[in-house]
């Protein structure tokens, strides 16, 4: 207990999945989290949930004066700002060929939009407050590809290479904040499931079958991850590529 104490965290997209699982992971962890999400009604009862350690702002990642808003309102409110988890995205399916330039727009505005405003503006308050933390969330897609996925692929490994980015900025600055990315296979959340079964809502079921390869963990594996990353105990981890995969990323595919 006690892993992030005294530490605000913003975490995005956590509404739900993963970021739902480490807010609760980091607020047990004893840090002040700011919930954001675009879905108000899940995201307020999250951050309920939580109770005291928690409050929900909404927040459109795509938006760069709504993140202005929001960490200016966290710093007003808390008075620092720790960790930044940039972990809202989103998924179309979609090779080279099919993709259209509106789902290519749409994928790379949240996933690689959203992490470059999230972090441009999270420095200064971060460095205001002596350093910090901020973990993007990236994907298996941006170390090996995913031809299905290629709107996507493109978003994470933009994130990939703007991660080293931002670690080899801070560093020279001197400014105490490091950065690092999270690379899942798969993780057991409705977004996931969504593309994978084509179906609204899935049962447990529907969730293990798409798992029974081993390749897909749950969001709180994830957060167990962030939370190491977002807590001192990582205070040399900077720049890296954090694999969560059960070796997926080595393992040749089925039938090779």
């Amino acid at each position: 207990m006690g892993r992030v104490s005294g530490k605000v965290a913003i975490i995005t997209g956590a509404a739900s999945g993963m970021g739902k699982a480490d807010a609760e992971l980091l607020a047990q962890e004893g840090a002040t989290v700011v919930v954001t999400d675009l879905n108000e009604a899940d995201g307020q009862a999250v951050a309920d949930a939580i109770g005291e350690q928690a409050v929900f702002m909404r927040l459109n990642v795509t938006d760069e004066e709504n993140w202005k808003a929001v960490i200016s309102a966290t710093v007003e409110q808390f008075g620092r700002l720790d960790i930044l988890v940039n972990n809202a995205g989103m998924i179309a399916l979609g090779n080279i060929v099919d993709t259209d330039l509106e789902s290519w727009r749409m994928v790379n505005a949240v996933n690689s939009d959203g992490v470059f405003l999230g972090c441009k503006h999270a420095i200064p308050a971060m460095a205001e407050s002596g350093g910090g933390s901020i973990i993007n969330m990236s994907s298996v897609a941006a170390i090996h590809g995913q031809s299905f996925v290629a709107a996507y692929t493109a978003s994470k490994g933009a994130v990939r290479a703007l991660t080293k980015n931002i670690a080899m900025f801070c560093k020279e600055q001197k400014n105490g904040i490091r950065c690092n990315s999270v690379h899942p296979d798969g993780v057991k959340t409705p977004m996931v499931v969504k593309v994978a079964t084509g179906k609204e809502t899935a049962t447990r079921e529907d969730i293990e079958e798409i798992g029974k390869f081993g390749n897909m963990c749950e969001p709180e594996d994830i957060a167990n991850l962030v939370l190491y990353l977002a807590s001192d105990e990582s205070r040399f981890v900077n720049g890296a590529e954090m694999l969560i995969d059960n070796a997926s990323t080595i393992t040749p595919p089925v039938g090779v």
